[in-house]
């Protein structure tokens, strides 16, 4: 098989799945619940954790909301320069039959960035307190499934997203780790 035909085909198998992730938000009340997620993924959750971190948190905390804000600008600025560079347009605008449930923030869909961020903060935020896990895994999972349900990104956005976010923070801890012994 071609490459030219196994991307025609995966790229039509993944615009099913968006489908019909896309069709939950026929119900009401799961289009809400995933659209508050994904607003709460905008940003307004993280801020909220660094900013409680700093504040209640001890040293720690105050170590552990400048690693957030400086990953959070590390991920801000390698995915705006992947969706330029890829420029992969949106489920919803690649296929009439998928619906954006919510205004996207821009126009590209490669990679999902609120799915970067999410991921990327979670595995940061457990490395300084374990104890947050209850909180920030569902949360995470939610926000990832929520760009599919919601229109927004296939789920190989989200996937490649996944793996940006952990490498990036995997690394962040490692450098955080590495530097402090040499220190």
């Amino acid at each position: 098989m071609n490459n030219g035909l196994l991307r025609r085909r995966l790229r039509t198998n993944e615009s099913e799945w968006c489908l019909r992730a896309n069709t939950l938000c026929g119900r009401l009340a799961t289009r809400r619940f995933f659209s508050l997620i994904s607003r709460l993924g905008d940003g307004v959750f993280w801020y909220a954790l660094m900013v409680a971190l700093a504040l209640f948190g001890g040293n720690s905390g105050m170590l552990a909301a400048l690693h957030l804000a400086a990953i959070g600008l590390v991920s801000l600025v390698l995915y705006k320069a992947l969706k330029r560079w890829t420029r992969r347009p949106r489920p919803c605008a690649s296929d009439l039959r998928i619906r954006a449930w919510v205004a996207p923030l821009d126009e590209f869909s490669f990679p999902s960035g609120h799915t970067l961020h999410a991921v990327a903060f979670t595995i940061v935020s457990l490395s300084y307190f374990p104890v947050l896990a209850w909180l920030l895994i569902p949360f995470t999972a939610s926000i990832a499934v929520s760009r599919v349900v919601l229109g927004l990104h296939y789920p190989s956005d989200v996937l490649a997203a996944t793996g940006i976010g952990t490498a990036l923070a995997l690394s962040s801890i490692w450098l955080r780790e590495n530097t402090m012994m040499v220190a």
